[in-house]
């Protein structure tokens, strides 16, 4: 086991702490529990492609630890009413159909590599700045113009990442590449 695989692993043991913290009331370490496990983020993609140290096991590792720490921020952050339930069903819903769509093209066509496009990373991004936001919503006053202008980005990047996938899908059932 490399260290970028042990910073990624260390990032989804992050995850129960996370939700520990946010659930006891704890929002401050929260933020930091969550800050570090985006340094690990960070970390784990620096050191692989300076000292060359890609795996497999990395290159499925890392984005499966990065939909757990977020699809898991938005659940506790909504069970403790801090986001509405609707937001998180969008983004939960968004991951969902992309994962089973991801496995369906897998199962039905063979050797295809599906990569994260701009719009699927900018959604991450968008994503994790709205939790980064309510996180510190939670320990000091955020202006509400600055939910209201994040949440409508991350929403609507949600959503148009999430037909931009099932479309590209599609398009790789139908023998017209897209990917």
């Amino acid at each position: 086991m490399n260290v970028p695989n042990l910073l990624t692993l260390s990032r989804i043991f992050l995850v129960p702490v996370f939700v520990d913290l946010i659930v006891y009331g704890y929002p401050r370490w929260a933020l930091i529990v969550f800050l570090l496990a985006g340094l690990t983020d960070a970390l784990d993609g620096i050191i692989a492609r300076v000292m060359n140290q890609r795996t497999t096991l990395g290159r499925y590792l890392d984005p499966l630890a990065d939909k757990l720490l977020l699809v898991t921020a938005f659940v506790a952050l909504s069970a403790v009413g801090s986001i509405p339930i609707w937001v998180t069903i969008i983004v939960v819903s968004r991951d969902v159909i992309i994962s089973i769509g991801t496995l369906v093209v897998h199962l039905l066509r063979e050797r295809v590599n599906i990569a994260p496009t701009w719009v699927g990373k900018a959604t991450m991004v968008a994503q994790l700045l709205y939790v980064l936001a309510v996180l510190v919503g939670m320990i000091a006053p955020v202006p509400s113009t600055v939910f209201a202008v994040g949440l409508a980005v991350m929403l609507v990047l949600t959503v148009a990442s999430g037909f931009h996938y099932v479309l590209r899908g599609i398009r790789l059932l139908s023998g017209d590449g897209g990917a």
